[in-house]
């Protein structure tokens, strides 16, 4: 490896993807903006669940639209559908034929939309067939005041396993009792969360001493050169 190359991960889940000698600096989780922590302000909690990201197979949103079937609630997906082949294919035949009139697709979201559908979402479905590395979109959620249901791998099992601000499943049969169960987590205890673990200018701090450090430490070594 080439010297004084340095890296570091976003959360515990992702380090143990790689050999334990590997040469990492301490974890820097992820931080969420200052206006997503704030809310969308006195926006009272609906009955629809929520979705969010790049609508490509390895997302699962498929699983989510049928689980809010399931739970008899509305749910809204927002993402990108990316001009790839196996995206598009895997809209056409698994998306849009479980959408009705209120399971819907409503396409990207910018922050203000985002934002507003996350403050008045009865929960967040993160269905991912993959484990997460970080899921920014559900610390968003979170600092929004709602609870995270997701599958229990990757860095989302670290987040929820108290299950204070979401729900772990362990197959996509759970996930309908999942999404009932979250009417009983109190959204300030999700923002309380967010507030203490993802605030943007914690995340910045921390990369500022992280370089701190590198930069103490190859002084040093110049100077015993």
């Amino acid at each position: 490896m080439r010297p004084r190359t340095y890296f570091h991960c976003v959360s515990p889940s992702q380090r143990e993807c790689f050999a334990s000698d590997f040469p990492f600096l301490p974890d820097i989780e992820n931080g969420v903006r200052t206006d997503l922590l704030r809310g969308a302000g006195h926006v009272r909690k609906r009955d629809f669940a929520v979705s969010l990201g790049r609508v490509c197979p390895e997302k699962g949103f498929h699983l989510a639209i049928r689980a809010a079937k399931q739970a008899h609630t509305g749910l809204f997906l927002a993402g990108l559908v990316f001009p790839f082949e196996d995206h598009q294919r895997y809209f056409a035949e698994q998306i849009a034929p479980e959408l009705d009139s209120r399971r819907r697709y409503i396409g990207p979201a910018g922050l203000r939309r985002k934002r507003r559908l996350l403050s008045s979402a009865r929960c967040l479905i993160v269905p991912s067939l993959v484990p997460e590395t970080s899921s920014l979109v559900a610390r968003e959620a979170l600092a929004c005041g709602t609870p995270v249901v997701a599958f229990a791998h990757g860095a989302l099992e670290a987040l929820l396993k108290d299950q204070k601000v979401g729900f772990l499943v362990q197959q996509a049969a759970e996930l309908p009792d999942a999404i009932h169960a979250c009417q009983s987590l109190d959204p300030e205890n999700c923002r309380r969360v967010a507030e203490e673990r993802f605030k943007s200018g914690r995340m910045v701090e921390n990369y500022i001493a992280s370089y701190q450090r590198i930069l103490e430490d190859s002084c040093g070594l110049s100077r015993v050169a």
